[in-house]
Formats: structure tokens, sequence, C-alpha cells
């Protein structure tokens, strides 16, 4: 009998004595993929249940219960234990399980926290906000450019419990990872912990230098020859983009750094000085967030600017050519008027004169204008 397979009947109990019931129950279940972005093949919130001892994996078809007693018998290793957006039935088992308090319970199943770093007893809570870069051929005003997505953590003594929301930030790969460097998982459960933490702030650092590279097209855009055309909704879409990724970035700067510098019992001293390292790498993200902002604000400016440009040459020209037309309008209204007793009104050449007069003075009104840069 599998340990996840037991574990999908584990998620669905709320007393110890059930757990201990079903685990005597059950059958094999295919291997789940670590990798899948979504929900567990086993049917339920369940990605994965696994027992490190030394660093390696441990063999063997014992189930959550019996992982977790023998874990705690022997004083060595950890378990961890990976859930794709688990339903407050399917954690209630869980919870009672590893005693883990209500409030971060229903902050793991409810999601849409903000990142933090919190201690009930001898349990770490940690939230992280995940981020995903969305290619797009063209940005456009309504392009998504960032996904947003959580996890959760809880770290003990002996175990590990990881909680994801989100199609994306699949910790498959992170996990195949640590599997091969025993020597660092043998640390304890600080080192998942840190691995995370370091793998989300390395997702933030990619997704801006993707941001980067939309931020300098419009940029480009901008200040070309027909910059004054660009489309505004386009510097509007990636202000609220980077506030998605801001509000991922920022609040995260406090719990990583308490995380560095603070003495915590379930974090091993050598594993704190790996969180300086995604600290400073946190506040790369961050200052280039900021930069970002600040470019995007200039940027905007600038295209308003151009805007008002562009608006007053068409006024000026609009100006000249009315003008030009108010000439031949004024001569042309004169003598529209019919009276009998006006200049040159009879004589032979009197429209001929008339008209050159009206052409010079256009030519003459047009060339002034051009040599000003008006036309």
């Amino acid at each position: 009998m599998s340990m996840a397979g037991n574990l999908r009947k584990v998620t669905g109990l709320r007393r110890v004595g059930g757990l201990r019931r079903v685990a005597r129950l059950g059958r094999r279940r295919p291997r789940v993929d670590l990798s899948h972005p979504a929900r567990s093949p086993l049917g339920s919130s369940v990605v994965n249940c696994v027992t490190y001892r030394d660093g390696v994996r441990v063999p063997g078809s014992a189930d959550l219960v019996d992982a977790v007693r023998s874990v705690r018998k022997n004083g060595e290793g950890f378990v961890w234990l990976g859930l794709h957006e688990p339903t407050d039935r399917e954690f209630a088992g869980i919870a009672e399980l590893f005693d883990l308090h209500p409030l971060a319970v229903e902050d793991a199943v409810e999601a849409h926290q903000r990142p933090k770093l919190e201690r009930y007893g001898e349990t770490l809570f940690a939230v992280f906000k995940t981020v995903c870069y969305v290619e797009h051929e063209q940005l456009t005003a309504t392009s998504e450019v960032v996904d947003t997505g959580e996890i959760m953590v809880f770290v003990g003594e002996d175990f590990v419990i990881t909680v994801r929301h989100g199609r994306h930030g699949s910790l498959g790969p992170l996990r195949e990872e640590l599997e091969a460097e025993p020597r660092q998982l043998a640390k304890g459960p600080a080192t998942v912990l840190h691995a995370i933490a370091d793998h989300v702030v390395d997702d933030y650092l990619s997704v801006t230098d993707a941001v980067q590279a939309d931020i300098d097209q419009v940029e480009t855009d901008v200040f070309s020859e027909s910059g004054a055309r660009t489309d505004p909704g386009r510097i509007y879409q990636l202000k609220r983009e980077l506030l998605e990724l801001k509000r991922a970035v920022v609040p995260l700067a406090r719990p990583v750094e308490d995380l560095a510098t603070e003495k915590i019992r379930v974090i091993d001293p050598e594993i704190r000085a790996y969180f300086r390292d995604v600290l400073d790498h946190l506040m790369r993200a961050k200052e280039q967030i900021a930069a970002f902002d600040e470019l995007l604000n200039s940027i905007l400016q600038a295209h308003l600017a151009q805007v008002t440009v562009a608006q007053n040459e068409d006024m000026r020209k609009i100006t000249a050519w009315a003008a030009v037309i108010a000439v031949p309008t004024m001569v042309c209204g004169v003598y529209g008027m019919n009276f009998d007793h006006m200049p040159e009104l009879h004589w032979r050449f009197g429209y001929a004169l008339v008209m050159g007069v009206m052409a010079l003075s256009c030519v003459a009104l047009y060339r002034g204008f051009r040599r000003n840069g008006w036309l």
C-alpha cells in the first residue's frame, strides 16, 4: 500500500484514530508525476508524500501515519507532504495529525494571502507569492503579462507541508534537484524551506527580466517618429501588471530578512546563511521593480508631452492654413457685396488683377509660415 494512496483517504478524516484505521486499507496507486502543473493524478489534492532520512529518499510502502511515527520514534529524518489546492475537508485530518494551528490552516486553504512568516509554537508557517511571465506575441492594452499563485509552507522539526495554489510553480523539479544533493537535504526541513524561497525569488528575477523587454519595446515605440500615436493603454497595462508583481515581491522582504537574521529553532544556523543570499536576490528584484515603475512613469509623461506637442503642431498648421485661406475669402467677400460703384468693377483687367493679388498674397503667407516652421 503506497503512502500517497493512503494519504488520499487520510485527507478526508478528522481523527487520528480514523487515520490509523484507514492506513490498513487501500490499494496501490500509480506513481505521481512530480511535474504535474495542476491537481494530482490521484484525484485529490495530494501531489506527493515522501520520507527522507539522512538526505535520502526512503523507499517502501509505509503509509503517512506510519511514516510520521517512524520519523518521530527514530528521531531522524522528516516527511515532505505536497498538496495542491486542498479543501477544508481534505486538509482537516492532516492538520490534526501534525497539530497545525487553525489560523494557519485557514490561510493555507483559502489562499489569496499576503507574503508573510508566522510562528505557531514549534511550527513555522510561510506564505510565498509565485509569479509566472505570460508569453504574448505583441503587448496590447489587455495583454496579461504576469500570472500569480501561492505556496504555503508548514515547517516543523520532522515535517514539511507545502500547499500550492495556481497552475504554475510546480515543486516537482525542485524536489528532484534537492534529492540530487542528499548532503544538503540531510540538514532537515529548513533546507526545503530555503529551496522554495530561493526558487520563488529566482522566478521573480526571471519575470522582471522578461518584463524589462516589454518596457524596452514600449519605450522604443514611444520615442519613435510616430510615438504620439502609441496606444497609452499599453503603458497602463504594464503598470497594472507591474503592480501585481510588486505585491508579490515587496512584502516578502521582511519574512526573508527574519529567516536570515533571527534565531528560529526549526532553522539550522547553516541554512540561515543561505537565506541571506535569497534576501540579496530579493532586494535586487525589488529595486528592479521600483526602477521599472519610475521608468514607466517617465515614459507615460513623455508620451503625454509628445501628444501635447503633436496637438500644438496640428493647431499651428490649421491656424496657418486658415490665415492663407482668409485672404482670398476676404477679397471674394468684398467683391461679392454687389455694390454698383466699386473700384475696378467694370475695368477690363480687374478680374485678373484681383486673382493675381490673391495668389501673391497666399504664396507670401505660405512662404512666411513655412520659413517659421508652421507648415
